[in-house]
């Protein structure tokens, strides 16, 4: 019973840590992506610019499972976008990198509504 018990959180215990590297984030990472590549010229972190703030994205996206491949053809497409009334193109991340792009919206989906 004893093995039993340990064999079941052992198996708990890694699901746990493989769930949590696969939702880590390298935030110094992204947000040098975010400072080279101008995002944060219409984006902050809590606050509206001319984009949406990150905790807006976060909680747009809060939950579905499709969250990350919406941003991730947001990102790299360049569509237009409307600001003040006037079509622009939305500007891409400065990489093709799509590990580094992901990482960049991993971290912008950890912005929580009160965190």
């Amino acid at each position: 019973m004893t093995l039993r018990i340990l064999a079941i959180a052992t198996s708990i215990a890694v699901l746990v840590a493989f769930d949590a590297g696969a939702q880590s984030v390298d935030a110094a990472a992204a947000e040098a992506l975010a400072k080279t590549s101008k995002c944060l010229a219409c984006h902050s972190i809590d606050k509206k610019k001319d984009g949406p703030s990150f905790k807006e994205t976060a909680a747009k996206y809060n939950g579905k499972a499709d969250a990350e491949q919406k941003l991730f053809t947001h990102l790299t497409t360049n569509p237009k976008i409307q600001i003040d009334g006037k079509e622009e193109t939305h500007i891409s991340p400065k990489t093709k990198d799509e590990t580094a792009i992901k990482n960049l919206i991993g971290w912008i989906l950890s912005f929580k509504a009160n965190g």
